[in-house]
């Protein structure tokens, strides 16, 4: 039976469908199959209608906190179009963290781990997950079936970074995985905490493909982009310049390279100007963004973010005085946050907004997969409100930090109804004493 592949393809996850897609064009398979793209709900109705009398696989993938609201669109999918030739396959952070969660939620099955061997052993299976390493789903007994750990890839080079076969696009994946596993945070805790990097050779490989194809913009996805080359939580200043002087000839002179800003960050403490100038050499972007996450060192230490406050006044100070605009992720409502925490958070909101630098501030959201995973959502009171809105007002402050408190109390609720194994209630987070 031949396979059709939809994909509910939503601008949030281009990304990682690409990447997918990407491993696909190169995988020889002797089963017929097709990838046809859906971006509504309406649309993936339609696809499964159309594809009757082949096996359907409906590849989903989204945050944690688009869950909720993606289950809602699943029902609506399967009222107006469904049957046993069709199967839900969910994947990404969320399906990885919380599977059996995933599956009560309305998919067939949930891929863990890493998506790129998985797709490639559910094609050659003809759509049949038995077997097929990385999975999660219920038998025809409704008993929960793990067929064992998705194979990682040791090497991005493995994969392409996106699809030339289908004409898909995006901002490629350097590296994967981080070694600074921040508390909060879900990248090191699905990928490993340790770095895996694309090589340069590769790298150029897919921008000397983007310029045939005419696209002029290369930007990066990395969790640290100065950590881009080591293995270690020291930047290497020359392996970053071998990838962006290639990146830059590879281009040309009518394309642009960006490096630090959106989709991907720097950590303070690795912010140089030695580091400044060459992203000002080679690149196009005008701002960085840069993770100072708190004000507070006792809730940095907590969320073991590896750097301390005075770290993120340097960064911010040196990005300006070398020319940059500079962007500051800050989160606010952050577990075992007291009065004085978030007095000191705010005050360096302040701080750094006089001197210049946007503040994009978010709400603490207790992801799965985490360590605070089973930590209370992030509390942001009236009178903290009423601060970012001031900041807001004048526009040293953005983000969708009001929209996160929603999230965040939607994902604790789903934490306490789904608890760990030997955790029936919220454990708080333990932070060291003041000084």
């Amino acid at each position: 039976m031949d396979v059709v592949l939809i994909l509910r393809y939503r601008k949030a996850v281009t990304y990682g469908f690409h990447v997918l897609l990407g491993a696909l064009e190169e995988h020889r398979t002797g089963t017929s199959y097709e990838v046809r793209f859906a971006e509504s709900a309406e649309a993936t109705a339609a696809e499964i209608r159309a594809a009757a009398g082949s096996r359907v696989l409906v590849l989903w993938s989204f945050y944690s906190p688009d869950a909720a609201a993606l289950a809602e669109e699943l029902a609506e999918i399967r009222t107006l179009a469904d049957g046993p030739h069709v199967t839900h396959v969910a994947g990404g952070v969320h399906a990885t963290a919380e599977p059996v969660q995933t599956l009560d939620a309305g998919w067939d099955v949930a891929a863990v781990g890493e998506g790129e061997a998985t797709l490639l052993r559910l094609v050659d299976a003809g759509g049949d997950p038995t077997g097929v390493p990385g999975l999660v789903y219920r038998d025809a007994a409704g008993t929960v079936v793990k067929t064992g750990r998705a194979a990682r890839t040791g090497s991005l080079d493995e994969f392409r970074g996106f699809s030339l076969r289908w004409n898909r696009f995006n901002a490629l994946e350097i590296t994967r995985g981080c070694v600074y596993a921040c508390r909060f945070c879900q990248t090191p805790f699905m990928f490993s905490a340790k770095f895996r990097h694309r090589s340069v050779a590769n790298v150029r490989w897919h921008v000397d493909r983007m310029r045939e194809r005419g696209l002029r913009d290369v930007r990066f996805i990395t969790p640290t982009a100065l950590s881009y080359g080591t293995q270690t939580d020291e930047p290497d200043l020359a392996a970053v310049e071998e990838l962006l002087a290639s990146c830059r000839e590879g281009i040309g002179p009518q394309g642009r390279v960006f490096f630090g800003s959106f989709p991907s960050e720097i950590r303070p403490e690795h912010v140089s100007r030695e580091a400044l100038r060459l992203v000002r050499r080679y690149c196009d972007n005008t701002n960085i963004i840069v993770g100072a996450q708190s004000g507070s060192d006792r809730v940095l230490a907590a969320a073991k973010r590896g750097h301390g406050v005075e770290e993120v006044r340097r960064a911010v100070r040196l990005g300006l005085e070398e020319g940059f605009k500079i962007n500051v992720d800050m989160i606010f409502g952050m577990p075992g946050e007291d009065r004085a925490d978030v007095d000191a958070s705010l005050g360096l909101a302040r701080e750094l907004a006089d001197l210049g630098a946007r503040i994009h501030a978010h709400t603490f959201m207790p992801l799965p997969g985490t360590p605070w995973r089973d930590a209370p959502a992030g509390d942001v009171d009236p009178e903290t409100i009423r601060e970012v809105d001031r900041l807001s007002q004048r526009g040293a402050l953005y983000g969708h930090w009001q929209r996160q408190r929603d999230h965040a109390s939607r994902l604790a609720a789903a934490a306490e109804a789904y608890p760990r194994p030997g955790r029936s209630r919220t454990i708080l987070p333990v932070l060291p004493d003041k000084p």
